[in-house]
């Protein structure tokens, strides 16, 4: 499948900003069956200086600073990547679970895919005992890892409600388990912390996931939006295994990946500074369109 991606984020200031700089996470993520045919980034008013760069996990990321004063910014970001996910594992074939807890322990390297950097508590992906005990459920002793996971996402999707606006990036994860409603950020985070938890590797994915309008309605341009699911490293046989806990589905050619950290702090899109004063408002529009012949 191939499949042209835009992403707009506009921010609109109260007052003039003097400056500012920025680093991004919007260019597609490179392997694990997908693969980035083109990109780029345009910015209005254009930067001043802008680097392409790749952080410590592998994603690309890029570094700009706007010096001239501006009321308003755009950042439109345009890809074309095509996906082709490798076929997943039978869940039943994988180890159990807590093999695979000892082996990430003892795993022999520190490169960016190992196990070890996501086995830790990190700023939003803390531990908790209620999402530990919440994941304990599904991990019962000797079972294979990828069932116990695909369990675990399935009960979040069945017991969480979506419900946008209930929530923000910083809401704690045990108020999000207390109210059991919030957004795909929220239900990986959860379902990171309650793995974390349980001695397993996970990771914060942040992408796309390609939406099926209704029968006989036309797809809405810019009606999709950015996605967060789960990595789960299942064992060095199986490596990562991508799992979306906010629509029970294992990762497949419907997603596509941008960036992978420990938890969203690793990989929002935009973050940054500028220099002034007075409020501002932010707009972001998405569109992931599959290419016809």
């Amino acid at each position: 499948m191939i499949y042209d991606v835009t992403h707009v984020t506009s921010y609109e200031y109260e007052l003039p900003v003097a400056s500012a700089d920025f680093m991004l996470h919007l260019t597609p993520h490179e392997g694990n069956g997908q693969h980035v045919i083109k990109t780029r980034i345009e910015i209005d008013p254009p930067a001043m200086d802008m680097q392409a760069r790749q952080d410590f996990f592998g994603n690309r990321t890029t570094v700009l600073k706007i010096s001239r004063p501006h009321q308003a910014l755009d950042i439109r970001t345009v890809s074309r990547i095509e996906v082709e996910r490798p076929q997943v594992p039978a869940a039943a074939l994988t180890r159990p679970w807590e093999t695979v807890a000892r082996d990430a322990l003892n795993a022999p390297s520190l490169g960016p895919q190992s196990p070890v950097h996501f086995l830790y508590a990190s700023r939003l992906a803390y531990l908790s005992t209620p999402a530990t005990q919440f994941a304990r459920a599904s991990f019962a002793p000797g079972r294979p890892i990828l069932e116990a996971g695909i369990e675990l996402m399935t009960r979040i999707r069945d017991e969480f409600r979506y419900v946008p606006g209930t929530t923000a990036i910083s809401t704690p994860l045990d108020q999000v388990f207390e109210q059991r409603s919030g957004v795909c950020q929220d239900f990986a985070h959860l379902m990171i912390a309650g793995l974390r938890g349980l001695g397993l590797s996970a990771a914060y994915v942040s992408g796309y996931i390609r939406t099926i309008p209704p029968r006989g309605r036309p797809r809405l341009q810019g009606a999709d939006a950015s996605h967060a699911w789960v990595s789960l490293w299942c064992g060095a046989e199986f490596g990562w295994i991508g799992l979306d806990p906010t629509n029970a589905l294992l990762i497949g050619d419907d997603h596509v990946e941008v960036a992978i950290g420990r938890d969203y702090s690793d990989v929002s899109p935009v973050k940054g500074v500028f220099i002034g004063s007075g409020r501002d408002s932010l707009s972001v529009s998405v569109d992931v369109a599959p290419v016809t012949a």
